[in-house]
């Protein structure tokens, strides 16, 4: 800025001198009018000029503080940093969790193909975990005045129950023998074929462990015959036998479902083994994430500074 001042100091020389001439003269007043309409034309001129060229030179007096200079990244780097790291750790577990579900669905598919085991009179309900999807075959009456409906359940688009039924074996404990499903239009016991209350039947299906409830479903209502789950202990407690579950199964015919559901029958399900397994989408998604999140932080910390970092960057050197 020296240089704007000795200019102005020059400007200022060059025109008191004649100033001080003019007073000497007889037209003064005029003169004098004249020359300092000169002095102040001649010293906007400088400083406009002098504003033009600060402005061309991009000088910056006070450099701005809300833009961070040498500070590329902030805190948001460690969280980008985190994902890649915790979804690679959540693959990992899925891989662990594939493996853990494929042996446990190869281990029940082998109990599948044994033969039945006849029930025994009376059964340990802890050991039954030991016995999970293990086909067995019991006699006994069915009591369908101690009929329950579970549900509402889906088959085929259709709405409908669950119906389960206390099977009473003679000299040996009841058990509960889920029979599959019926149509809700059916869900009154008079619309259905019953058998006689005294007839023998022998049951075939799959000894199954206590079903676990899903946080959505309601809370079963069994002083009101209202089950939305099956509570093995609460069934057993209302209709007086033991904590045992038996699934009734059949053999899958289209033409048999629809004869059973015609004439009221349960549908029975079939002897498979129908436990989810979709670990491999897991791995997919958690690995795949862990990749994308990674390239995109590489991308962030290889970002050049943008301009107004660089141009502050240089003005700070002034």
């Amino acid at each position: 800025m020296q240089w704007i001042s000795s200019a102005l100091q020059k400007t200022s020389a060059r025109v008191w001198t004649p100033l001080t001439r003019a007073v000497r003269s007889p037209r003064a007043p005029s003169k004098i009018n004249s020359i300092c309409a000169k002095y102040r034309l001649q010293q906007f001129r400088h400083i406009s000029q002098s504003h033009q060229l600060t402005e061309s030179l991009n000088i910056v007096d006070h450099p701005a503080k809300l833009v961070r200079v040498n500070k590329k990244h902030g805190p948001g780097l460690i969280i980008l940093a985190l994902i890649p790291v915790i979804s690679f750790i959540l693959g990992t577990w899925q891989v662990q969790r594939l493996d853990w579900k494929t042996k446990l669905i190869a281990k029940f598919e082998d109990r599948l193909v044994k033969p039945p085991l006849p029930l025994p009179p009376r059964i340990d309900p802890g050991a039954i975990s030991e016995f999970d999807y293990r086909r067995v075959y019991a006699t006994g009456r069915l009591r369908h005045d101690k009929e329950m409906l579970v549900g509402p359940r889906m088959n085929e688009g259709e709405d409908g129950f669950i119906v389960v039924t206390p099977l009473e074996r003679e000299g040996q404990s009841t058990v509960l023998v889920n029979r599959g499903w019926i149509s809700r239009k059916l869900k009154d016991q008079k619309d259905r074929p019953l058998g006689v209350l005294d007839e023998e039947v022998t049951v075939e299906g799959l000894l199954r462990e206590p079903w676990k409830k899903n946080m959505f479903t309601p809370e079963n209502k069994p002083e009101e015959g209202k089950f939305y789950f099956p509570d093995i202990n609460q069934m057993a407690e209302k209709s007086g036998s033991q904590p045992v579950w038996i699934e009734q199964t059949m053999v899958p015919d289209l033409l048999e479902s629809y004869d059973r559901e015609a004439k009221g029958i349960p549908i029975g399900r079939a002897a498979v083994v129908n436990l989810r397994n979709n670990h491999s989408q897991y791995i997919f998604t958690w690995y795949g994430l862990s990749l994308a999140t990674t390239i995109m932080m590489w991308m962030v910390i290889r970002k050049n500074p943008n301009e107004a970092m660089r141009r502050v960057r240089q003005n700070r050197n002034w």
